[in-house]
């Protein structure tokens, strides 16, 4: 059984979601073919919208290769081009893709819906907390942003509403299977020790009770691009040496010389370590991209 029924773009649940999305959707910008036009940040966000659009849209995503770094990019004439004729637009927020409302503002697209996955996610809510960007982990609030997009598209092509409802259903009904995925995973999880490169997967870390043993430090200085202090990468390659991580989680888009060490340290000493990255693999959709993230630690921890 689905999830949530067809029912979930119902009146109310549109004026709901649609006020938690800023722009107008007004006329909704078609392409040529009458498919209405998204342009998401990440091609972990346009895989969400297309898997819910499906025929019906056309989805443009900005970041689509993992050797490009969303808090370096540069936006081109194609790109900027197509957040001036799009209809829904899908950013994460949270400061790590700025470009979307540089380019946006540039483009005086005023009438695209525009959704911000961390203001969803409701964890930047000034209560003082470092705020982890990386929310596409983050099941919770990509069932918030599943709902958004299907809100938005919705409005912007209401002939094909109830197409996207019903695909936004399943979809839901199969983040609610990585979320009991978690919580089956509990037994097995609950307290044991992950080191990490950086804060990518913390939210599912978290869900499933690790305990992050990494220096806050390191994976900061690593996330930011500037250089670990020696004490600080010291300590944290003796979390493999004295048994503190039992697992690793890196992110593998991001290389260098204290990375590289980490993962020699884990490697020389027996801990495994489970790749996980900011951009969708190639080839794969979301959904099985996450349930592999997640039998990838379970894996791990059963060695």
């Amino acid at each position: 059984m689905l999830r949530r029924s067809v029912a979930l773009l119902s009146a109310a649940l549109l004026v709901g979601v649609l006020a938690a999305c800023s722009g107008g959707g007004g006329d909704g910008a078609g392409s040529g073919d009458g498919r209405v036009r998204v342009v998401a940040s990440t091609n972990v966000y346009g895989d969400l919208a297309k898997t819910i659009g499906g025929s019906h849209v056309d989805v443009t995503s900005i970041i689509d290769d993992p050797d490009k770094d969303p808090h370096e990019y540069q936006a081109d004439a194609r790109t900027q081009l197509a957040i001036s004729k799009a209809a829904v637009v899908i950013e994460n927020g949270g400061g790590y893709d700025d470009f979307v409302g540089t380019m946006l503002k540039a483009s005086k697209n005023t009438k695209a819906f525009v959704i911000d996955a961390v203001k969803l996610s409701g964890h930047a809510d000034g209560s003082g907390s470092q705020l982890n960007e990386h929310v596409w982990y983050d099941y919770p609030t990509v069932s918030k942003v599943v709902d958004a997009i299907a809100a938005s598209l919705h409005t912007a092509d209401p002939a094909h509403g109830q197409a996207y409802a019903r695909a936004a259903a399943k979809l839901q009904d199969q983040i609610s299977g990585l979320e009991s995925a978690e919580q089956a995973l509990l037994p097995q999880t609950r307290g044991v020790g992950a080191a990490i490169t950086e804060p990518v997967p913390d939210y599912v870390l978290e869900a499933l009770q690790m305990d992050i043993v990494t220096p806050p430090a390191f994976s900061k200085a690593i996330e930011d691009g500037t250089d670990v202090p020696a004490s600080v990468l010291q300590q944290t390659l003796a979390q493999f040496t004295d048994g503190t991580a039992a697992v690793l989680v890196y992110n593998v888009q991001t290389t260098g010389a204290q990375t590289d060490a980490v993962l020699a340290a884990a490697k020389k000493h027996g801990v495994p370590a489970v790749p996980v990255s900011e951009t969708l693999p190639s080839g794969l959709h979301y959904i099985p991209w996450q349930q592999g993230v997640l039998a990838s630690i379970a894996e791990a921890i059963r060695r």
